[in-house]
């Protein structure tokens, strides 16, 4: 793709936007190129901000980080997987190995705990038939709560809308962001 398909809004930002844009990101670091892009429909920003999951939750957050950049990478998501790779990925702990593993990679991978190779079989079983076969929903059964693994299930979810968007929109990828490895 050789441009983005849609020029993201520049400063200064209208108040509201600039209020949205404020909350979405940490203090002194500017909006991403996606928020900025977004920021062209503010109803759509309001929403997109508003369906984060990247609080605390009831999931640990290594847990969390694997199950987006296993969704980000099995939709083929390189901006965003770059995003949570270069901000995230190190932060919680997860090795070149098991970053290299959500792209190319599978659930049975030795870099895997037996729990975090549940959290990649239900990403690419949610990503190739939109469903949990018995045996892995007895699997997770095991290891999570009934909310903790509705959480799961949403952030897989809600990492397949922001693949869209940074997809379907044609998202320059971020400067310094980490970018999918070699196979």
């Amino acid at each position: 793709m050789a441009d983005q398909r849609i020029a993201p809004l520049q400063p200064p930002y209208p108040a509201d936007i600039a209020g949205e844009l404020e909350k979405m990101m940490p203090p002194g670091i500017p909006p991403l190129n996606l928020f900025c892009t977004v920021a062209r429909n503010p109803r759509i920003l309001h929403k997109f901000r508003m369906a984060n999951l990247l609080d605390r939750g009831s999931i640990e957050r290594r847990e969390r980080e694997i199950v987006i950049l296993r969704t980000c990478a099995r939709c083929g998501a390189e901006y965003e997987w770059g995003v949570h790779v270069s901000f995230f990925a190190q932060r919680f702990g997860l090795s070149e190995e098991q970053v290299s593993a959500t792209v190319h990679g599978f659930p049975d991978d030795a870099c895997w705990s037996a729990s975090e190779a549940l959290l990649v079989r239900l990403v690419d079983e949610l990503h190739d038939g939109s469903r949990i076969s018995d045996e892995l929903w007895s699997a997770l059964s095991e290891t999570w709560r009934a909310d903790q693994i509705i959480e799961l299930i949403a952030l897989a979810g809600n990492y397949h809308l922001v693949s869209f968007m940074v997809n379907g929109l044609g998202l320059e990828l971020e400067a310094g962001a980490a970018r999918f490895p070699e196979a």
